[in-house]
């Protein structure tokens, strides 16, 4: 049973005026934050999908153990792209994955632990954490659902994905 997870780190970060996952965070930057916490809670196998601050971003990851996928055309694409990048990545034994925010390193191990451990027990094909009723991260989908999202073009998004399978979400 093989669980893995892609990190979304491919954004501009045009709002923040420079690349908040190479922002500090405890010891650590953001990114490395998100990496250590899904790490933590046991994902072995975890794909990082860069785009903006490549070079900066690849240079602080270089220390964990994992993947890198380059989203070339990060600039001129949504974060779709980089989730079907990802898909098209992953190992032939994942039998689901993590999509995960690289931006969000208040995400909590025991959150991503729950995720996992709802899989495993019954096998949804689509888990998302929520909060007062709004969707989180990160969420699990499992592979029988990839082609689904790989034939997605824009402007169909995860939202419309989601949306489309809103019974289907555990």
């Amino acid at each position: 049973m093989s669980i893995s997870a892609i990190i979304l780190a491919a954004g501009q970060s045009k709002r923040m005026g420079q690349p908040k996952m190479l922002l500090p965070w405890e010891n650590t930057t953001v990114l490395g934050k998100v990496i250590e916490t899904i790490q933590a809670a046991g994902v072995e196998d975890i794909l990082v999908v860069t785009g903006g601050a490549k070079d900066e971003v690849e240079k602080i990851i270089t220390n964990y153990k994992l993947r890198i996928v380059y989203n070339e055309n990060f600039e001129h694409e949504e974060m779709l792209r980089s989730i079907q990048l990802g898909l098209n990545a992953q190992k032939t034994n994942s039998e689901a994955t993590l999509i995960c925010l690289g931006d969000q390193p208040q995400v909590e191990e025991r959150t991503v632990r729950i995720v996992v451990e709802t899989f495993l027990k019954n096998k949804s094909s689509i888990i998302v954490p929520s909060y007062q009723m709004r969707r989180g991260h990160p969420w699990l989908i499992t592979r029988e659902l990839w082609g689904e999202v790989l034939q997605l073009t824009a402007p169909k998004s995860m939202r419309d994905f989601l949306n489309k399978h809103k019974d289907d979400i555990f």
